[in-house]
């Protein structure tokens, strides 16, 4: 069977491209990131193969401006084909672009897109003060879509109310909590992976 999965965030910087790393290592899953915005640091896909190593797909579109993908489109001069974001074959892990509701064009949402695929998503939350907002908002642009949602992944210092009811009030599954680690390497971050979450959950 075939196991396939979206990440998104509830915003930028939230860690998922971390989690993605750990998930994607831990299942061996390949990884593609649809479009990179920004190429003067580590790429997300550059940072999967080194903490994961696993096959990387190449981006369909590497956008030189770091900013939302549709700005970053216009001001290198390439126009985005969204039908052109057609997710590889094969066991995968998609990550999106900041959060769920980020703009692919002027035309288009990365939650439209999502919608399109019908790939479970994962989302990824920060445990800091506003996850409860950020995450149900996030959840119910999803749902709103109907878009499949596989469940949501904490990220950062344990906040046991705080996770316990995002998933109350949105039904989404828990399916763990990765620790901000200060030696990030392959090997923490796979036993963190380890420690925090159950591969059961990702039949």
């Amino acid at each position: 069977m075939t196991r396939r999965y979206v990440v998104t965030g509830t915003d930028t910087g939230v860690g998922k491209t971390i989690f993605s790393a750990a998930l994607a290592g831990a299942l061996g899953l390949a990884y593609w990131k649809p479009i990179q915005s920004g190429l003067d640091e580590e790429t997300d896909s550059e940072t999967v193969a080194r903490l994961a190593g696993v096959r990387v797909h190449p981006e369909a579109y590497r956008l030189r401006t770091p900013a939302s993908p549709h700005l970053a489109a216009e001001r290198d001069g390439i126009a985005i084909d969204p039908e052109g974001l057609t997710p590889p074959a094969g066991d995968l892990l998609v990550e999106g672009a900041g959060g769920a509701l980020v703009p692919v064009t002027r035309n288009l949402l990365y939650a439209d897109l999502f919608a399109r695929w019908q790939i479970p998503v994962i989302v990824c939350a920060r445990t800091a003060l506003g996850t409860i907002n950020h995450s149900l908002l996030t959840i119910e642009a999803l749902k709103s879509r109907g878009v499949p949602i596989h469940g949501i992944a904490f990220i950062g210092e344990p906040h046991e109310d705080s996770e316990a009811i995002v998933a109350a009030f949105s039904g989404a599954k828990r399916l763990g909590r990765l620790p901000r680690l200060d030696l990030l390497t392959s090997e923490t971050l796979g036993a963190a992976f380890t420690e925090h979450f159950v591969l059961a959950d990702y039949p």
